[in-house]
């Protein structure tokens, strides 16, 4: 099948590109960009995206598909269906489903279930302890000989400081990242950030230092060893000022934020919604600017999502036993497009943190909108209005704080390999 794109503005990251431009693409790949090309005949779908902008599909560094185990709260299929809504052509799934990928067989698991029922791309990411336990390595040779693009403990982070190291050395030898979730777990063992919303519902809090403590101990090691490390859902401004620092004299960090922790503050938490419960904890207005300022100035490499779907059941409980997580997928475009609608960063500038940086940290070859390249692409118009409804989320996750709000920037084509794998209903073209 042939597809022809005509009349989007197209850009790309890498080279710089941003015009109005034809994409024609043939097979699995983009076979030509340039204007005006032919190539309406038989066996072509041509698509007119006047008015709108065609860019590489987004890449998740840190999403959540809970399959295998936790299929109630969200399966491959459904997970990548909210990814590719949301333009997503790529997504990196954590380890912390049950039984745990800390071995060959469960990311030979995640990688069939993928390519039979997945609509983007999945990298699994397979756990650096046996079991999330942070007392043994799992099996990483084996796991990279299955597919895995990256280790990571998320949800816990690993508290043997040995342990963490020999996983850095092992992790350096197979050319694959190690994701750091910061968390001093003695420090953390409120619900919501300490701060002035904290004093004034009464919830048991969590200071930011619990995350920058093992930001500074995290660094350190991996300098020590001479190997990358890249740190998630950074939160804090003492974790953005840190890493600032850290840059300077060791270039092998990167990190990523959330689009909840540059879009809401945690003021949200005073009505006791629990859509608002998520780990690293929703900050303060300060800590917002902090990392604001961190992806503009480039401290902050990379923009992930940290979808984290869960059932009704786990969430329409009191605050303090609700389940934390954030369904982030279908929103994430929209929240990050707010940065460039406020001058923060420019639209290519966005995109890096989207696309680019985050193949370079998997080590993949996607993110870019050029001739000889697979054919990731989404269309999509950052001027659109519209009103978040959970109801009509793809995923099988309804728990986000941004119900009912109304964004600017909406996903309307993606396309995977070749194949239009979501249309917007909106989306004549």
């Amino acid at each position: 099948m042939s597809i022809l794109i005509k009349n989007g503005r197209v850009i790309d990251p890498r080279s710089g590109l941003d015009g109005i431009l034809d994409v024609f693409i043939n097979g699995d790949l983009i076979e030509e960009i340039g204007r005006p090309l032919s190539g309406g005949g038989k066996g072509v779908e041509v698509i007119d995206a006047g008015g709108h902008i065609v860019a590489p599909g987004l890449i998740d560094v840190h999403a959540h598909l809970r399959e295998p185990g936790y299929e109630w709260k969200e399966t491959i299929r459904t997970g990548t269906m909210a990814a590719v809504k949301g333009g997503f052509t790529g997504i990196a799934c954590m380890a912390n489903t049950n039984p745990v990928n800390d071995n060959k067989s469960v990311t030979d698991y995640i990688v069939t279930k993928a390519r039979s029922e997945g609509m983007c791309r999945v990298f699994p990411c397979g756990a650096i302890t046996k079991n999330l336990k942070g007392e043994e390595l799992a099996e990483i040779g084996e796991m990279v000989e299955a597919g895995i693009r990256a280790v990571s403990d998320d949800g816990k982070s690993v508290k043997n400081s040995g342990i963490l190291r020999k996983a850095l050395e092992y992790a350096k030898l197979f050319n694959i990242p190690v994701i750091s979730h910061c968390e001093d777990e003695d420090l953390s063992r409120g619900y919501v950030h300490e701060g002035r919303a904290s004093l004034l519902s009464g919830l048991d809090a969590v200071p930011g230092i619990a995350e920058e403590i093992i930001v500074r101990r995290d660094i350190t090691i991996a300098a020590y060893v001479d190997s990358p490390i890249h740190l998630t859902h950074i939160s804090t401004a003492g974790s953005v000022n840190a890493i600032r620092q850290a840059k300077k004299n060791y270039k092998e960090i990167t990190c990523d934020t959330c689009p909840h922790y540059f879009s809401i503050t945690d003021e949200a938490t005073l009505g006791f919604d629990t859509s608002t419960k998520v780990n690293p904890p929703l900050r303060s207005r300060d800590d917002m600017e902090a990392i604001t300022e961190g992806l503009r100035n480039n401290t902050i490499d990379m923009i992930a999502t940290d979808h984290a779907p869960h059932e009704d059941t786990s969430k329409d409980v009191e605050f303090d036993i609700a389940t934390f997580g954030i369904s982030g997928l279908e929103t994430a475009l929209a929240l990050s497009l707010g940065l460039v609608h406020q001058g923060v960063l420019t639209l290519h500038e966005l995109f890096r943190k989207l696309t680019i940086n985050p193949a370079k940290l998997l080590g993949l070859p996607y993110g870019e909108v050029k001739a000889g390249k697979t054919a990731d692409i989404i269309v999509f118009n950052p001027g659109i209005e519209w009103t978040v409804d959970k109801n009509s989320f793809f995923s099988k996750g309804k728990n986000t704080p941004f119900h009912g709000r109304k964004l600017k920037g909406k996903n309307l084509l993606t396309i995977v390999d070749g194949k239009i794998a979501y249309r917007d209903p909106s989306f004549k073209g």
